[in-house]
């Protein structure tokens, strides 16, 4: 955390504002991201400032912003111009980007020529480097940079939860598999594993203060355990985890088909509190295009943990991400991945249409298909899917499943939340039900989602 030196300079300066300082954490992307923001927030409100959701009224505004997809990065930088007018008004108003969206040289180029305004940024893995950072632009430097991604984040940190009764808690940091489509790599670094120890404390103390849910968040969370000084691979990590007493759910992602083991699902069907459900991203089902995107798996070894589970556990759950229209897709690749998806009967897919990532090798690769087949293969994918959930969540009917509830729908009123087997699920209920585990008896299926009564 910060010296108290610098600590005390900054308290100095806001002793000088007229009002309350206020900070303004935005992010954006994955669930890392996310995680990442409520150390920041964390941050910003331990050196005095008091936190709030209008940029208007900040006095510090940071984007904490993903690199993943170029259509994310075109939003993040379109919000940044917003701010322009926000600046004019308060001219000690300080604006930030952090994030690996920040590691990238032509974003940091992009905002020295376009927008001077932004006068601080920080790169992935930088977020301790804020309050020297921040008080090199009090100081006056026109913009203070800190990029870093080598090491781990200080265990000490604040962290300002976004909810009181689920919580993400980052296990690994870094990605060393380098798919030719994926910035991570280059704005992630490396893999690298907090401690077994860290881990079950921060895990320990949210569950003594009545968290219902953990989140165990990484690139790819089955390679936990690289750089240990002790042997320890995930499934162990969460046999330790799974030890706490308590109740509540333990769910993770994300996972890399080609280091999931059978260990890895025994551990899950074995356990009390782990999810009986896999977000196991297969991307394409085509060989052909999983070797051009360097998966190191096949199609045929990514269907042999879907088989090994199923066998087990015929209701296991699992989910998945897909590209379509990567450089090299032709039709018949698109009809593999057609044929993964009917076999495998995923409860969830998350769909996207390949986005060119400059610095990537699959930014130089041919493109083969036009933008019109590439939309008509994802139209006739989605339709699929819809009608393929539908039938298969009806192995839920009339079975009574576990739900944490998250919220209610501003819509129905009904209960929003998911099952161990990773489903959204909605049911009856109040107020007084959110943030607790529910048993629930299923009365009906939709494409998207079970719905059901509490018992």
């Amino acid at each position: 955390m910060a010296d108290q030196q610098i600590r005390e300079e900054i308290r100095a300066v806001l002793e000088t504002f007229s009002h309350s300082p206020k900070a303004h954490v935005q992010s954006f992307g994955c669930q890392l991201n996310f995680c990442d923001g409520e150390k920041y927030k964390g941050i910003l409100q331990d050196l005095g400032y008091e936190l709030t959701d209008t940029p208007e009224e900040a006095d510090v505004i940071l984007f904490n912003a993903c690199a993943v997809r170029a259509h994310a990065e075109s939003r993040v930088i379109g919000r940044l111009g917003a701010l322009k007018a926000i600046r004019e008004k308060n001219p000690r108003l300080v604006v930030g980007l952090c994030g690996c969206m920040a590691e990238e040289q032509a974003v940091r180029d992009l905002l020295k020529k376009s927008y001077p305004f932004v006068n601080l940024v920080l790169g992935a893995g930088a977020m301790e480097r804020l309050p020297e950072s921040l008080m090199a632009v009090y100081r006056g430097q026109k913009r203070a940079e800190a990029l870093a991604f080598a090491g781990l984040p200080d265990e000490t940190l604040p962290t300002v939860r976004e909810s009181t009764f689920q919580a993400s808690v980052p296990v690994m940091y870094g990605c060393n598999n380098f798919c030719t489509y994926c910035i991570v790599p280059y704005v992630r670094g490396r893999e690298r594993s907090r401690t077994p120890e860290a881990i079950e404390a921060e895990v320990r103390g949210l569950i003594a203060n009545g968290c219902r849910e953990i989140l165990l968040l990484g690139q790819n969370v089955n390679s936990y355990g690289r750089g240990l000084e002790t042997e320890m691979n995930f499934p162990a990590l969460l046999r330790r985890l799974d030890a706490i007493p308590g109740d509540y759910i333990i769910r993770f992602m994300s996972s890399h088909p080609k280091d999931a083991t059978p260990e890895l699902i025994d551990t899950m069907l074995d356990s009390e509190h782990i999810e009986h459900h896999l977000h196991l991203p297969v991307q394409s089902g085509s060989d052909a295009v999983l070797k051009a995107m360097n998966r190191r798996y096949t199609a045929e070894k990514y269907l042999t943990m879907i088989d090994y589970a199923r066998a087990k556990a015929p209701d296991f759950g699992f989910s998945s991400d897909l590209i379509v229209g990567f450089p090299t897709e032709t039709d018949a690749d698109f009809e593999e991945t057609m044929r993964i998806i009917e076999y495998v009967k995923y409860d969830n897919l998350y769909t996207f249409i390949y986005s060119r990532r400059d610095g990537t090798p699959a930014a130089e690769m041919p493109q083969v298909s036009t933008e019109e087949q590439i939309a008509a293969r994802m139209a006739r994918l989605l339709a699929r899917q819809k009608e393929i959930c539908e039938k298969w969540n009806a192995r839920f009917l009339g079975k009574t499943v576990r739900m944490l509830a998250e919220k209610r729908s501003p819509e129905t009123g009904l209960l929003l939340g998911k099952t161990r087997e990773g489903l959204v699920i909605e049911v009856p209920g109040g107020e007084s039900d959110i943030g607790s585990l529910l048993d629930v008896r299923v009365t009906g299926v939709k494409n998207w989602a079970l719905s059901g009564e509490k018992q």
